[in-house]
């Protein structure tokens, strides 16, 4: 007997493996053993999931990095949104985190502070945000 699956039904399936394939953890694509330091100027922000992005200008060399951050829902829950991050746009910025294994600038974000000396850790799903 042959039985027909709905090709909507396939699609979906396909999806929802991509989607789970997609979602990894820091530790696959960034060296956590090994933390880094970055200032330069916050050039720009994605504000989308599965991880918001962060792209920071480096200071000396102005190699442009991308810094993969927390999802948008662990910034709403410990009560930081999309504007706070838009006002710092242009300014600078210090970064602290682990860097992709490839070598390229792409880092894992732990900590951004800012030209005001205030700075947000990003731990674990439970952490809370916090300032100095």
């Amino acid at each position: 007997m042959k039985y027909k699956i709905p090709g909507a039904l396939i699609t979906l399936g396909l999806l929802g493996t991509v989607a789970l394939w997609a979602h990894h953890s820091p530790s696959a694509e960034f060296d956590m053993s090994k933390r880094m330091t970055l200032s330069g100027t916050l050039t720009k922000i994605d504000w989308v999931n599965p991880h918001i992005m962060f792209y920071v200008q480096a200071k000396g060399t102005g190699e442009m990095w991308k810094l993969e951050s927390n999802p948008p829902a662990w910034f709403r829950r410990v009560g930081v949104n999309r504007n706070d991050f838009a006002k710092a746009i242009g300014q600078t910025v210090t970064v602290e985190g682990n860097r992709s294994k490839d070598g390229t600038p792409f880092a894992y974000i732990l900590k951004i502070t800012y030209q005001d000396g205030t700075s947000l850790e990003l731990v674990s799903e439970g952490a809370a945000a916090e300032s100095k």
